[in-house]
């Protein structure tokens, strides 16, 4: 279905309204998916200030994008009201240096960090490279939440080199900062032989989200115990169902949850759990230290509490 010229003209407004806006998922303190985080770590390596809007919020601009830009896929960026690109677009800009002079911000040198590759890695290293084709390279990513990536792939733009025990690695310039003083290594373990990365700039280890069943949440709710209950997925799945005493996760949301004391419990559902689970874990990284998601999401809320709460497929 075509979006309305309504929809359309608000659109226009939104883009031609801020020098910078990224329609995406979520917003740009809590993004709901990873290519979305992926461009607001680049912007906001770059820009102190830009507009965003969640999709997710109005499904009528969640399709009217795509209409209005002829892009099938979210998040999109623009610039001086002109589309730019969505993800893989922005990080080829970014890594080129293009993005930079889009947004009239001076190109930052990235300096190369400083990498340990152990004798027993490079060796495995070498032995993966002489069977790979001539234009493969080994490549490590380090994201946000100190996740680490090893694989070999052909070179990008805007990779930076390190050499360490006779190997080349490539990393990007958003992670480099990240990868200061990494190690990679290569031991055997009880699942066998495989890379360890050591990582002294990840953060010590954080509080994990804890599971809770319907029964269990009830019980706290109506107790007291637990006031803060967040819905996760998008209003138009919530109008089909949802439970009384949840709070949609928009933005209004978000500022006062980053407003609570961190010992405040949180609590987050979606249809089945796994959305809640990824939302959860933001808070976590925020410094929450009681952090819930509701097992089985409300379609077990529905089956083990209150059957009156319609179940949805």
């Amino acid at each position: 279905m075509s979006s309305s010229p309504e929809t359309l003209r608000q659109i226009e407004d939104l883009v031609k309204s801020e020098k910078v806006v990224l329609f995406m998922k979520g917003s740009r303190s809590f993004p709901q998916c990873g290519f979305s985080s992926a461009v607001v770590q680049i912007l906001n390596s770059l820009l102190p200030d830009y507009k965003t809007v969640n999709v997710l919020a109005d499904p009528a601009i969640r399709q009217g994008v795509k209409d209005f830009s002829s892009w099938p896929t979210v998040p999109q960026l623009y610039v001086g009201g002109e589309f730019v690109g969505g993800c893989d677009i922005v990080k080829e800009m970014f890594a080129s240096g293009d993005l930079q002079k889009r947004l009239g911000v001076e190109a930052q040198p990235v300096e190369p960090p400083a990498i340990e590759v152990t004798p027993p890695a490079a060796a495995a290293l070498r032995e993966a490279l002489g069977q790979a084709g001539p234009d493969e390279h080994v490549h490590v990513a380090v994201s946000p939440a100190f996740e680490h990536e090893l694989e070999l792939g052909p070179r990008r733009p805007g990779d930076i080199e390190v050499s360490s025990g006779g190997i080349t690695l490539l990393i990007d310039p958003i992670s480099a900062g990240r990868a200061r003083g990494l190690k990679v290594d290569f031991v055997d373990g009880p699942q066998g032989a495989g890379f360890r990365i050591d990582n002294p700039n990840a953060p010590a280890a954080a509080p994990s989200v804890r599971g809770i069943s319907a029964g269990e949440l009830k019980a706290r709710l109506d107790a007291g115990e637990l006031r803060e209950l967040y819905d996760v997925r998008p209003p138009d799945e919530r109008a089909r169902a949802h439970i009384a005493e949840s709070r949609l996760l928009d933005q209004d949301a978000l500022d006062h949850i980053e407003a609570l004391d961190r010992a405040t419990p949180l609590a987050f559902y979606c249809h089945t759990g796994v959305r809640s689970r990824a939302a959860a874990q933001r808070f976590v990284a925020l410094g929450f230290r009681e952090v819930y998601n509701l097992s089985g999401g409300i379609d077990a809320w529905s089956r083990e509490v209150d059957p009156t709460v319609p179940r949805y497929s």
